[in-house]
């Protein structure tokens, strides 16, 4: 509260120093969160067009699946995937946006020749050769998904808390600072009045007595003179 503050020179500079500092820090985390908040929209169209493509590779992946199951059977399908050897990786780095970590997801060995699939050209037909392509193409769409996905979160957490911290600011912590600020000049401006009050008190005072002090010695150089 600002009656809880001792009004003087002191504290009144003191809170004036945390108002350029607050203010100056209001400023600062207003450009952030508006700067976040356009690379979040940014984000967001992408996220967009990543989720359209992931669901038209998901159905594509669907049908070619589901034409090799009923043209080469289950059995032949799963043989085919079963013969693979060399796994996809996943390398997670990490780039920074405004002062967010997100992740910077890459994968590698996810599509792959005829020959680097390892059930063989002869022993196959083009359905299993067209299904395995559909699934390398949406597991990096899968992969490109997380990445933007986390992004995203990452930075509409870090939206709102950047909007929180300036609503903090804005409407709480400037205010009472301002109020604070206010109660002292008031009390320091009666406090002049009050001394610049007194000291023409004292100075009629000094005034009354320095004519009455005259009177008294003209009065006795009267009575000496009679």
């Amino acid at each position: 509260m600002a009656q809880d503050i001792k009004p003087t020179r002191k504290n009144l500079m003191e809170i004036e120093d945390r108002i350029e500092l607050s203010e100056r820090g209001h400023d600062t985390l207003e450009q952030k969160r508006d700067g976040l908040i356009m690379e979040f929209m940014d984000i967001l169209d992408q996220a967009q067009d990543v989720r359209e493509d992931l669901e038209a590779n998901y159905e594509t992946a669907q049908k070619k699946i589901n034409m090799a199951r009923a043209m080469e059977g289950d059995m032949s399908v799963r043989g085919a995937a079963a013969a693979l050897e060399e796994h996809p990786e996943i390398t997670v780095e990490s780039r920074n946006i405004m002062g967010v970590v997100v992740p910077q997801i890459e994968s590698s060995k996810v599509r792959k020749s005829l020959d680097e699939r390892g059930y063989g050209i002869l022993g196959t037909s083009a359905r299993i050769d067209e299904a395995a392509e559909a699934y390398e193409e949406l597991l990096e769409s899968i992969v490109l998904a997380a990445e933007v996905e986390t992004a995203m979160k990452k930075m509409l957490t870090e939206i709102e808390t950047t909007k929180r911290r300036v609503n903090a600011l804005e409407f709480k912590l400037l205010p009472e600072l301002y109020e604070g600020q206010e109660y002292i000049e008031q009390k320091l401006e009666e406090q002049e009045r009050e001394e610049i009050f007194r000291m023409k008190k004292v100075k009629a005072k000094k005034e009354e007595d320095e004519e009455e002090e005259e009177e008294a010695a003209q009065a006795a150089e009267e009575a000496l003179a009679d």
